[in-house]
């Protein structure tokens, strides 16, 4: 179906890509075109593309896990409605986000092999694990707060089919934040015990949500190629610094205090400094070593081996009905 998007100029997918053919791709990038799957692009962009969609699809369906397990503890029904909600619109992403990677060639079925294999990698946040339901709001405010800043920008990618199904992913991580901060302000505002319990969900999850958006700019081995080609518009740190500063005042509010004993208001640069991270713990999880990383990888699996049957079972009716046709015709 997108067999297209995979031919150059030529006509040979493996044939090599001329200055020309590059310099008129770029000039499309600069004028602020959409590159769409059946036209020409350089076989890197490409790659890149594959590889960051496929990761954000990745992670919307393995960030499903974490909050799927509060759904029949949550404290109401009202809350229980609401995450359930939640984590179907993250289903729904997953299948936004892998239907835009299929239009550059790869099929979902090599995506799923390469994530269970470990070829592919997801967000590292979601190898953390949710104690308490704290921790549900403090995923929806800080872990979809910094999609957010993440993935606004992307509505504007070069590539149109990524940039559309950016559009309605953030209207719904907009809906995540809000519920996530509506958790932590009724926490922040009840019993002793459960402003507590808040705080010690921001503890947890603070570092982690920081450390989002990669590595520092210094250390960032694709952002300056995928800057170029407007597949980002933002440098991790750039983004990070905007998290933090709409992140703090926040926490304020809430009476919460961010952990992090250097996190000050800088009068001179008009934002908040923040101490050193731990970048080594950040490689380490997302190497395969943090608390979670066997279990969600395990889980989906045990999904993948489950549904099995179901589609071999939609494959076969599909070759049945297409025989059936065949022979009526």
């Amino acid at each position: 179906m997108y067999a297209q998007g995979l031919i150059n100029a030529s006509g040979d997918p493996n044939a090599a890509e001329t200055t020309e053919q590059l310099a008129r791709f770029q000039a499309r990038i600069d004028a602020e075109e959409k590159i769409e799957a059946r036209d020409w692009m350089p076989a890197a962009y490409r790659k890149t593309l594959i590889r960051q969609i496929s990761q954000h699809a990745h992670s919307e369906i393995i960030g499903m896990q974490p909050e799927g397990n509060w759904v029949t503890r949550a404290p109401s029904l009202r809350r229980k409605a609401s995450l359930l909600a939640k984590v179907q619109d993250e289903g729904g992403h997953g299948l936004y986000l892998y239907a835009a990677a299929e239009t550059l060639g790869i099929s979902r079925e090599e995506m799923q092999d390469q994530l269970l294999s470990g070829a592919a990698k997801y967000s590292s946040i979601f190898n953390y694990p949710t104690l308490t339901w704290a921790d549900i709001g403090a995923i929806g405010w800080l872990v979809d707060g910094a999609a957010i800043m993440n993935q606004i920008p992307l509505c504007r990618c070069s590539y149109g089919p990524y940039a559309r199904a950016m559009v309605r992913v953030c209207k719904e991580e907009s809906f995540h934040q809000r519920q996530g901060y509506e958790i932590m302000t009724t926490l922040a505002q009840g019993a002793p015990a459960q402003k507590a319990m808040a705080q010690d969900a921001l503890n947890r999850w603070w570092t982690p949500s920081v450390m989002m958006f990669g590595p520092p700019d210094t250390d960032s081995v694709h952002s300056d190629q995928s800057m170029t080609w407007k597949i980002k518009r933002f440098t991790n740190d750039a983004l990070r610094q905007r998290f933090v500063d709409a992140t703090v005042p926040q926490a304020d509010y809430l009476g919460l205090t961010v952990p992090d004993p250097d996190c000050k208001w800088n009068d001179a640069a008009q934002h908040y400094d923040i101490g050193p991270l731990d970048w080594n713990d950040f490689w380490k999880v997302v190497k395969g070593g943090g608390p979670m990383n066997r279990q969600r990888i395990a889980a989906r699996q045990k999904a993948d081996d489950d549904g099995a049957w179901v589609r071999e079972a939609a494959l076969a009716y599909a070759a049945k009905r297409s025989a059936l046709m065949e022979a009526a015709e």
